[in-house]
């Protein structure tokens, strides 16, 4: 490397950090989709998942945790009498060096001093007042009142003008007389912007010649108001959280400032003219402080400045205003209060929320809500479906199910040959192999091995009509069925609008009545209290599907966790009895006939064991010449997948 050829090194400030993780926004998804499957409407369930954050992701509730803990560290820690006790042990020492020098002295005029002290007010400010025109013979007293009046000042300036303490330590009475000049010339920018004046020329003066007291560098008056608006509402509230007695006291002190009492009367006049511009700000609210440590005026007004900013970033973190979106948050005050960590944090969480509204997954409705998408909706059943694959393949005894047709068109895909599987090798993928291994040993010569062989997978051209009959009484709900439910119907949707697209899937729901849905409204479905369990009104409406489909294989599928309790009259009417009506019962059993007439079988998938129910569907499943399956909830997707595909071969 030459000596020109240097690098450095630093923080990135260019947009989004390089080197952050991809946001996942599969798994946002996958908890999104699980909230709406649970009954919560999209907006409600995207809330929730900001919230609640992801698995590598802090959400809103835990930044929102470090904000009432930095806000209570504050009110826990501290107390607002930081100047009243500083002026009270400088007035004190100031006394006791003054009746030190004045004890030696017999002449009646230290008698007359000794009595005038003697004589003081007991409060501070009263003190103070009263030995504004004393002559001090000890130059500990003269220096220590000096003090007093220059700690009044610096505090009471720098309750309004952030940075001005720093700057007057050891000023000159020239340079208070500067600030006062600078204050004069602020209130009139103020008055004149408040008569509607244009200021421009005037605050452009102004910032030439008292620019170095604002670091805020406002670029108009309007942003010059809000700044200072801010900190003379936080001394407000400071004042207002004070008791009685310290805030008389400040009161009556404030005059003392720098010896020059047009100081507090510029300040006065600043602070009525801030609140007459900003009327918006917070300026009678108040605090309660229960530390020990006592802050300064200046100190106890940046504490109150940063509680209204802990405020303002706990309402924008709540989001619960009409239009929340994260961006607005101030990415700039949340670091300044809680550390870069919350920006990046909360700064990721706008992010996830803009992706998933770029990229497509939420859509409004005709009504105006918010609802998932189409791509939203396959993304979810892909998790499924590939859920279901996983447990499909676990299955002790079976090849991977859902992944070979039976012999028929090839799909494109291949896979290791396994033993017994019938289908055509795929020659070209086996050479290759046989190729690959052979030249790995060094071995001149191309040998075929068993290990090399990959068939060709097939699919099955036979075209089916399924009518997947799900639940959606009351206990499915009660029971915790209603998620497995959906997420079953997702990924044979999935599964059929992606592998086998000449399937004709009905979905058909059924409480109290049944009617069809498409995955969108079975997705968003609410649970509703309703009893009644209308196995018969689903059948008819499958019983529809499937005669629309003639030449298709007829394939019903049925989740339920309860006998029919409810049948449909010739009127239209729902009939409903617990327990279950004779009635129900024969003509809920005459539909299954009817289908078993049109050559559909009857595959139950019961949750649940009540007896009453399993020999329900025993009789149900030997009448059409269907089946029972019996599988747990985390087992249903995988059961209703397999026999969809069983159903769809026979």
């Amino acid at each position: 490397m030459t000596a020109s050829d240097r690098y450095s090194y630093g923080p990135y400030h260019e947009g989004p950090d390089p080197l952050a993780p991809p946001l996942d926004l599969r798994e946002a998804l996958s908890e999104i989709g699980r909230e709406v499957m649970e009954g919560s409407s999209p907006r409600s369930a995207l809330e929730e998942l900001l919230r609640r954050g992801t698995s590598g992701m802090p959400g809103l509730e835990e930044i929102t945790r470090r904000l009432w803990e930095r806000r209570a560290e504050i009110s826990r820690s501290h107390r607002l009498d930081g100047t009243l006790r500083q002026v009270r042990e400088l007035l004190d020492a100031a006394l006791d060096a003054e009746r030190r020098a004045l004890f030696p002295d017999p002449s009646d005029d230290a008698r007359f001093a000794e009595m005038r002290l003697d004589a003081l007010p007991s409060s501070t400010a009263g003190a103070v007042n009263e030995l504004a025109e004393y002559p001090w013979r000890s130059e500990t007293g003269r220096e220590n009142y000096r003090k007093i009046r220059d700690l009044l000042g610096e505090e009471l300036l720098e309750s309004r003008f952030r940075g001005m303490k720093q700057a007057l330590q050891n000023a000159t009475p020239q340079d208070v007389e500067r600030v006062r000049q600078m204050m004069s010339d602020l209130n009139d920018l103020l008055a004149a912007h408040a008569r509607g004046e244009d200021t421009e020329r005037q605050f452009a003066e102004f910032m030439a010649e008292h620019g170095e007291h604002f670091p805020e560098n406002p670029r108009d008056t309007e942003e010059l108001i809000d700044a200072l608006a801010a900190r003379s509402a936080a001394a407000q509230r400071m004042m207002n959280s004070m008791s009685a007695q310290q805030r008389a006291e400040l009161d009556d002190l404030v005059g003392q400032a720098f010896g020059d009492p047009r100081i507090a009367q510029q300040i006065a006049d600043l602070d009525a003219n801030l609140r007459a511009l900003r009327p918006g700000q917070d300026w009678e609210s108040a605090r309660r402080f229960r530390g020990e440590d006592p802050l300064g005026m200046g100190e106890a007004v940046a504490a109150m400045q940063d509680l209204g900013e802990l405020d303002e970033l706990a309402a924008a973190l709540a989001q619960s205003y009409p239009g929340a979106r994260l961006e607005d948050i101030d990415l700039e005050m949340l670091e300044r209060q809680l550390g870069a960590d919350a920006r990046v944090d909360a700064a990721r969480l706008a992010e996830l929320e803009r992706e998933l509204r770029r990229q497509g997954m939420f859509e409004r409705a005709p009504d105006g809500s918010l609802r998932l998408t189409p791509k939203a909706l396959r993304q979810l059943g892909e998790v499924a479906l590939r859920d279901i694959v996983g447990k499909l393949r676990g299955r002790k005894g079976q090849r991977e199910t859902a992944l070979a047709g039976a012999a028929g068109e090839p799909t494109g895909a291949s896979r290791p040959w396994e033993f017994g599987d019938t289908e055509p090798w795929d020659v070209s993928r086996t050479v290759r192999n046989a190729v690959l291994r052979t030249a790995s040993t060094g071995s001149p010569s191309v040998t075929l091995d068993v290990a090399d062989v990959e068939i060709a997978e097939t699919e099955q051209r036979s075209r089916a009509a399924v009518a997947l009959c799900v639940d959606t009484s009351w206990s499915m709900v009660q029971d915790g069925r209603w998620v497995p439910m959906k997420r079953t119907a997702l990924a044979l949707q999935h599964l059929i609008s992606t592998r086998f697209r000449s399937d004709a899937l009905e979905l058909i729901t059924f409480g109290r009545h049944a009617g069809t849905v498409d995955i969108t409204e079975l997705t968003g479905l609410e649970p509703v209290w309703e009893q009644g369990t209308n196995l018969h009104h689903a059948l008819l409406l499958a019983d529809r599907h499937l005669r629309r489909h003639p030449d298709a294989v007829p394939v019903v599928l049925v989740v339920t966790d309860g006998e029919p309790t409810a049948h449909l009259e010739s009127d239209g009417t729902a009939y409903f009895n617990w327990p279950p009506d004779r009635r129900t019962l024969a003509v809920t059993m005459t539909q299954v006939d009817s289908l078993a007439r049109l050559g559909a079988s009857i595959s139950v998938f019961m949750l649940g064991d009540e007896p009453r129910l399993a020999a329900f569907v025993d009789l149900l499943a030997r009448r059409s010449g269907g089946r029972v399956v019996a599988p747990d909830l985390d087992g249903l997707g995988a059961a209703v997948v397999s026999d969809y595909l069983r159903g769809r071969r026979s």
